[in-house]
């Protein structure tokens, strides 16, 4: 091999591996490893050891594009931008003041301090600027509590004294029972550069658990990128993560899994690792099976840049190189941000407990502001007036904020929210839902063109001729039919529609059908399309498998689009749980804590049809549990108007609460679960379907779901034409009213049973009962269900039988 050939061989080996010798801590715990490919001495080791084995390192040879590889050489392979020092050093000492003087005025108090990892807010800085550089408007931020109030500072702009308001803690009374803490809130900002460029910043609400804000501003970021032409430079997205979280939570695997998804794609997110080495009290080796908390990242087709947090230049070289990278790609990127935690896990913890020997290093190190000073050699009389001029700012806010009456809303509502409302219910919100014939006439023959020469699988034809019928008034309307009923009407009338899920395209059970295929050609024809009137849109996207992060995404783009019907729909309702963070932190809670609105609507499939215990029960029950205060809707509709009612009842009015609808799936096709066309033009969804064929009754069943219509062929057999039956089909906001009044028709009535299919520690036993006793006037309510069970449903389809028709028996007995 020849000299050349030798120092290209050299080069190469550094590119691949240099990483592993990069100098990205200075306490060691990231010694540098030995590489049988990387040689110690000879012809060009020392200048690729200077590109690849410094503060600043990259890992990118698993790249597949040789353009993407080939950028990043050219780029690590040439002398360093220039840095603007001064800006630098006012960033860093901003950052390092701020923390400690809220140290010395709220001793004792959390905060999760940035300090040992200040080189965030000049990252973060830096990352802005080139996206505004490639003139992008806004960015959405998200991160967890780590250097959450240093970033609202520097970064949001927000003025010190609304944010120390949270410390002095004014006002409590105004939040009672709800709010969050100060380092979980969101902002609304800005950040401004060197001349005139201004960049809007959202930085997202977010709970304590880690990573799972992760898909709900991706969320955010796609619908707010699709109302500005979907073009997606128009929003940059920015993730901050913690190490041992990166690594160790499962949501984010599921979100990276996203990126490259066409109904999930955002143009590349950019992701800062804010890696102190450390979670908690756990150490690396504890949390993570690989060198870099970032190895998951590799997984995708995309760079992770390594930075020494200590080396403020660096990192803001891998901040605009990790920017710039995302513009150029519109690809993911990650900035492995490596530093150390300057206090415990909060500042009331202890960390010399767990690590002594880590901490008596760091109480030695001085703060990097000080250090970067010293190696810039700057102004040493205009440093410590600027030092003093930061004090006496943060004390001065702290006195601003002790006189606030109540804390400041620190964020600002897009004006596209104007005109929703959340709060508690009123009738007053209601709209009519109803379609004329006419409209219904229109969406089927829409449904019943196909592109010349279409060759649609049998089956799907035959669907399409019923569906024409259907809307002709030729057979009942089903549930699918329905529901693609409600869809188009809604696009028509200029509101936009997206749906996700796993299948959903064709339905879990087959009963949508909104994609077609040609089976020659492979082209796909979606049935809505060509019916909405501008600026509404139809769409729906089969999702990747996973629950929590698609759920999550659906929820946030609900956030930034409320005139929009956004669905998400389960597999089988069993598996919603895989999602229960984002049910319990956003879904139901995020008025509460942070006054957060979203219209998003849940479908999941749920009854008790032997299929057994993973695919019977959506688990009403843990639903119910999480209603209160209005927050959301529970509903569970027995007909296909009734579906088709609710639906557009949540795009068109303008109370903005979540639904969880408990679908069907034997009703989907079931003849008494069908309704008339004439079902479809009256007024509004009912909350309780009340008693048609029984005028007088000598007892009463309530019940929701299926088995409305299993307990009216029961009655049928036994000749019970005594017996009423009243299906809830909205369980929350719980429809006093309309079932007093029910009730009160049938006053004659001795017996009123509560009849469920779900064991009687699930179902929605134990939240209708205690409202239903009130309502009865005197009456014992008395309840049929099966008995109490740790898991939903029986494995064995004869023995569901046997149970089924045993709590038939008790109903009519």
């Amino acid at each position: 091999m020849t000299a050349d050939g030798e120092e290209v061989a050299v080069l190469d080996a550094f590119r691949r591996w240099g990483y592993l010798q990069a100098d990205l801590d200075w306490l060691g715990r990231l010694a540098p490893a030995e590489h049988p490919e990387l040689p110690a001495a000879g012809d060009g080791v020392a200048a690729a050891r200077r590109f690849y084995c410094g503060t600043l390192a990259v890992e990118f040879m698993h790249l597949p594009d040789p353009a993407r590889r080939a950028w990043i050489q050219e780029r690590m392979e040439a002398p360093a931008p220039d840095v603007d020092r001064r800006t630098l050093l006012d960033q860093l000492m901003r950052a390092t003041i701020f923390e400690q003087v809220l140290q010395t005025k709220y001793l004792g108090n959390k905060r999760f301090s940035l300090e040992g990892l200040e080189a965030l807010i000049p990252v973060l800085s830096a990352m802005l600027e080139t996206a505004s550089g490639h003139d992008t408007p806004s960015a959405v931020l998200g991160m967890s509590h780590r250097g959450r109030l240093n970033v609202m500072a520097h970064i949001v702009s927000i003025d010190y004294a609304d944010l120390l308001a949270g410390f002095e803690d004014v006002d409590p009374r105004s939040i009672m029972g709800a709010g969050d803490v100060k380092y979980h809130r969101g902002a609304t900002g800005a950040l401004c550069f060197p001349g005139g460029r201004v960049i809007a910043i959202h930085l997202a609400s977010n709970p304590s658990h880690l990573e799972a804000v992760n898909p709900v501003m991706m969320g955010r970021t796609r619908a707010k990128q699709d109302r500005q032409g979907r073009d997606r430079n128009q929003v940059v997205p920015i993730l901050m993560h913690g190490d041992a979280a990166f690594a160790g939570q499962g949501i984010t695997a599921e979100t990276l899994n996203l990126a490259g998804l066409d109904g999930f794609d955002v143009g590349g997110t950019l992701h800062v690792i804010v890696n102190n080495l450390i979670g908690f009290t756990a150490e690396p080796r504890a949390l993570h099976s690989t060198r870099f908390a970032s190895d998951l990242a590799k997984r995708l087709p995309i760079p992770v840049f390594h930075v020494n947090a200590e080396d403020p230049e660096a990192a803001v070289r891998g901040a605009r190189l990790a920017a710039d990278y995302r513009y150029a790609f519109a690809s993911d990127v990650v900035l492995d941000l490596i530093g150390f935690r300057r206090h415990g896990h909060s500042e009331i913890d202890d960390p010399t407990l767990t690590q002594p020997r880590l901490y008596a290093a760091i109480q030695e190190r001085p703060p990097l502001w000080e250090s970067y000073a010293a190696r810039i050699e700057a102004d040493g009389e205009r440093v410590r007036a600027l030092a003093a001029e930061i004090r006496q700012e943060v004390s001065a806010a702290k006195e601003r904020a002790g006189g606030l009456t109540e804390i400041p809303l620190m964020r600002r509502l897009p004006a596209y929210w104007d005109g929703f409302v959340g709060g508690a219910y009123r009738p007053a919100l209601e709209v009519p839902t109803g379609i004329d014939t006419a409209e219904i006439e229109l969406v089927g023959d829409h449904l019943a063109r196909l592109p010349r020469a279409f060759e649609v699988h049998p089956k799907a034809r035959r669907l399409l001729d019923q569906r024409h019928e259907m809307a002709r008034g030729e057979r009942p309307i089903d549930f699918g039919m329905a529901e693609v009923l409600a869809y188009g009407s809604l696009v028509r009338a200029g509101v936009p529609v997206r749906i996700s899920g796993q299948d959903s395209r064709r339905g879990t059970f087959s009963h949508r059908h909104l994609v077609l295929l040609d089976g020659r050609t492979g082209e796909e024809h979606y049935l809505l399309e060509g019916l909405a009137a501008p600026p509404a849109f139809f769409e729906i996207y089969d999702s990747a498998l996973s629950e929590a992060a698609v759920l999550g995404f659906e929820y946030g783009y609900s956030r930034d689009y409320p005139e929009a019907l956004v669905a998400w729909e389960a597999q089988f309702g069993d598996f919603a749980n895989g999602a229960q963070v984002i049910f319990d932190q956003f879904v139901t809670a995020a008025e509460d804590k942070w006054g957060l609105l979203s219209g998003l609507v849940v479908l999941l499939p749920h009854g008790f049809e032997g299929q057994g215990p993973e695919h019977s029960s959506a688990r009403i029950e843990r639903f119910l549990q999480l209603a209160a205060e209005d927050a959301i809707q529970i509903a569970q509709p027995t007909t296909a108007a009734q579906h088709f009612h609710l639906l557009r009842r949540q795009a068109l009015r303008k109370w903005r609460k979540p639904l969880i609808v408990f679908t069907p799936k034997s009703l989907l096709r079931h003849p008494a679960a069908a309704s008339a066309r004439a079902a479809f033009g009256r007024e509004r969804f009912l909350p309780v379907m009340p008693e048609r064929q029984v005028e007088r009754a000598e007892r009463i069943l309530l019940c929701t779901g299926k088995l409305a219509h299993e307990l009216r062929a029961e009655r049928e057999k036994r000749g019970a034409g005594a017996t009423a039956i009243v299906a809830l089909e909205q369980l929350y906001p719980f429809p006093r009213h309309e079932l007093a009044a029910e009730l009160d028709r049938f006053s004659e009535a001795r017996e009123i049973l509560w009849v469920q299919e779900e064991p009687a520690n699930m179902g929605a036993l134990f939240f209708v009962v205690p409202r239903l006793e009130p309502l009865t006037r005197g009456r014992h309510v008395r309840t049929v269900k099966r008995s109490p069970s740790a898991s939903p449903a029986t494995g064995s389809p004869k023995a569901h039988a046997l149970e089924q028709q045993a709590l038939l028996d008790l109903a009519f007995s």
